[in-house]
């Protein structure tokens, strides 16, 4: 028995000195602490870690000796209830950890837990890591990831940029494009109306020249008092010539005007009524035998527009019944709140109905105009006459009973010293 009893002594001697030579060179720093908090042991590396010589510089101390005195009281309430239900675990999961040294610097750890009880009571050894280092590696980590998400967030913004740049281009391209072939439309648009032109002016103006250099001629041979009938005749028709001519050159000059973008809408304010009545009067000049224009007026009178561009629109409307028919013309005008508006109605040849889409474009003329003068102008040229006053036109017609139109034009009124409407 004295032999089984040595060797039992023996070989607890043995792993005593086993567990003493892990407790001194373990790699971990290792404090022991009892159950109010003491410091009960403390191994090399754990003296190392906390900057300390020797153990007898902490052992008894508290443990809140080792932690930042910021988090002192938090740590001892932790510490109570760790004791109070004593499980092995890491400490401070979810949070940084930081130690202090001797000399009050402070350091990162990570720290395991595990409680134990001894005859002399309760113990919780506490392994200690100095992370220094790997915080370090994870830093330069997260500042490295953080440097390729902006570089990554610049090349997006870069991408974009570029992206939005040679959308931009390429919409720039486009548009010159457009622009160019816009150019080459208007270019060829104005060849078209050169030639329109040129093949309009030569049959238009040779037809009344023609006429006018006949009719000079026979009026040349009534030399007597009783052949007056003649000569008025051929006067009559040298003035009609006449009359196509200026109509001719007034389409083609107001033309140009519109394409050079020179004429305005200029209102004024004048008598509507007086100033119809002087424009028919005007026109009873062009009336064909037995024809004659008949005008009525509804509303106020005094309004409030561009009379110039009126006058022009309506000479053009009345001038047309009067050419297109044999009957009496009628004109006339109401003036609303809102609109002024101008009625011509004449009795003529009217317009086919396949023809009433296009009346309002250059140069055309109805299939039924047969050998009317004209330019195919003046439709265009009122219709482009009114939206320049923001008006509009409409037509109605049937072929053998006549044609009305319709004009409208927003009223406005005069604006007051103090600016009011």
């Amino acid at each position: 028995m004295l032999t089984s009893f040595i060797k039992q002594a023996e070989a607890l001697k043995g792993h005593i000195e086993m567990l003493d030579s892990l407790f001194k060179h373990a790699t971990e720093g290792i404090v022991v602490v009892n159950a109010v908090g003491n410091i009960a042991m403390v191994n090399p590396r754990a003296l190392s870690l906390f900057g300390y010589e020797f153990s007898e510089d902490i052992i008894g101390k508290s443990i809140e000796l080792l932690i930042p005195r910021r988090f002192s009281e938090k740590h001892m309430a932790h510490r109570s209830g760790f004791m109070h239900q004593p499980l092995a675990r890491k400490m401070g999961i979810g949070r940084e950890l930081l130690a202090l040294r001797r000399d009050g610097s402070e350091f990162p750890v990570e720290v395991s837990l595990s409680p134990f009880s001894t005859s002399e009571g309760q113990f919780v050894v506490s392994f200690i890591i100095d992370i220094t280092d790997r915080k370090k590696h994870e830093k330069a980590i997260f500042e490295a990831n953080e440097a390729i998400v902006r570089l990554n967030a610049e090349l997006e913004a870069r991408v974009k940029q570029r992206t939005q740049e040679l959308a931009q281009t390429l919409e720039e391209l486009n548009e010159s494009k457009a622009e160019v072939l816009r150019a080459l439309e208007s270019e060829r648009e104005l060849n078209d109306l050169k030639s329109q032109f040129v093949t309009i002016a030569s049959h238009e103006f040779r037809t009344p020249l023609a006429t006018m250099l006949s009719s000079v001629s026979l009026i040349g041979r009534y030399k007597l008092t009783e052949e007056d009938d003649k000569r008025q005749k051929h006067v009559q028709r040298i003035k009609s010539a006449i009359n196509n001519l200026t109509e001719i050159l007034n389409d083609f000059l107001s033309l140009g005007k519109l394409e050079e973008g020179l004429l305005r809408s200029i209102p004024v304010q004048f008598n509507l009524e007086i100033f119809c009545s002087q424009l028919t009067d005007e026109l009873r000049g062009v009336c064909k035998p037995g024809q004659n224009i008949l005008y009525a007026h509804e509303g106020e009178s005094l309004v409030f527009a561009d009379d110039q561009l009126m006058k022009n629109v309506i000479i053009n409307v009345v001038s047309n019944g009067i050419k297109y028919s044999r009957a009496d013309v009628s004109l006339k005008t109401i003036v609303t709140k809102s609109k002024i508006k101008v009625i011509c109605r004449d009795s003529g040849i009217g317009i086919p109905e396949s023809d009433l889409p296009h009346i309002f474009n250059r140069f055309f003329r109805a299939h039924n105009s047969g050998n009317v003068q004209g330019t195919g102008l003046g439709l265009n040229i009122v219709k482009k006459y009114l939206e320049l006053m923001n008006g509009d036109v409409r037509v109605e017609s049937q072929v053998g009973q006549g044609t009305t139109f319709f004009l409208e034009i927003p009223l406005r009124r005069k604006k007051s010293l103090r600016g009011e409407l």
